[in-house]
């Protein structure tokens, strides 16, 4: 996949190209539907897709008061896209200049630079100065600048959609089965790993502590069936998010057992995939009875790690004008 971090021209070196608008946060089967369509329909015409989103969200600099939790990092958002077979991700920076460009400067943007044959949008996407843009309007001008567009469906489960915002609250909600069915890929948490008190090594369990960064959505405290990605590989973990209260820390953070691995990760970047719950968060009246209980979680944890992870992609249905 080629990428590009910033505004490029690429008309003159691809044809057919096929756009897929959207914040893409989070990457969910909803956004995923919307990326296999464009990559469909650059198929047909032999063409190249291309993902257009951008760095940050938009409301982090409109109102940076309301922007929401993050639930991916740039990188795993850009590795799932990669993933689903996008040709081309422009993945620019969201500026104030940007938000101000008007819903028909932004066609004339794609115009411009891509020369698109068809722009494929979700049924809720809005562009353009303060959202002035929205998807009737990209019908009603989008041959005026030379493309097709195409309207995707809402993604639904349970008779409700699937949206970033829902993801949100079930992250909050320590609904990670639902999160995952939802992400098709694991939700994940990338942190440098730092200093403990290195109580785990004592006990027999070694971990790896990183700090949490509120800005992202995240899970509540409790103990979680987790993969680690490190130095190209990857490794079955268990992982507590707390503050240790057998021991009467403070400190909200993230602790992973890594099984199958002895080396050293101090100011070691790691990617930690969140498979499945285990239990809450306990304070536990004696060492002896929290090693047990990590026992246990390690024993639980199999049938997480042992899973196959399905493949990314929900089928497209496109909107009913």
């Amino acid at each position: 996949m080629l990428r590009f971090s910033k505004v490029k021209r690429l008309s003159d070196s691809y044809k057919g190209i096929v756009i897929a608008l959207g914040t893409f946060d989070g990457v969910h089967i909803g956004h995923q539907s919307i990326l296999q369509r464009a990559r469909e329909l650059a198929a047909d015409i032999h063409g190249v897709s291309m993902a257009f989103t951008f760095q940050e969200h938009p409301l982090s600099v409109i109102f940076p008061e309301r922007a929401p939790k993050m639930i991916r990092n740039t990188a795993s958002k850009e590795a799932i896209i990669e993933k689903l077979g996008v040709d081309i991700l422009m993945n620019v920076p969201f500026t104030k200049n940007f938000a101000a460009v008007s819903a028909t400067g932004f066609l004339k943007l794609l115009q411009e630079n891509f020369s698109p044959a068809y722009v494929v949008v979700g049924a809720n996407y809005t562009f353009g100065f303060r959202g002035t843009g929205d998807s009737a309007f990209l019908q009603q001008r989008g041959k005026e600048f030379g493309f097709v567009s195409r309207i995707g469906s809402s993604v639904l489960r349970d008779g409700k959609m699937v949206s970033s915002t829902r993801i949100r609250a079930l992250i909050a909600e320590g609904r990670l089965d639902l999160v995952n069915q939802y992400l098709k890929w694991p939700l994940d948490y990338t942190g440098i790993v730092a200093y403990g008190e290195q109580r785990g090594r004592k006990l027999g369990f070694p971990t790896a502590n990183i700090s949490l960064d509120d800005s992202y959505a995240l899970l509540p405290n409790g103990v979680y069936a987790v993969r680690v990605h490190f130095d190209d590989a990857f490794y079955p973990g268990v992982a507590n998010i707390g503050s240790n209260p057998t021991f009467e820390e403070v400190e909200r953070r993230l602790e992973v057992h890594l099984m199958q691995f002895d080396g050293n990760l101090y100011g070691k970047e790691i990617r930690v995939d969140f498979l499945g719950r285990l239990r809450d968060e306990e304070k536990f009246p004696d060492v002896d009875t929290l090693v047990a209980q990590i026992h246990r979680d390690i024993e639980r944890a199999h049938r997480f790690w042992d899973a196959p992870i399905p493949a990314g992609g929900v089928p497209y249905v496109e909107t009913q004008s």
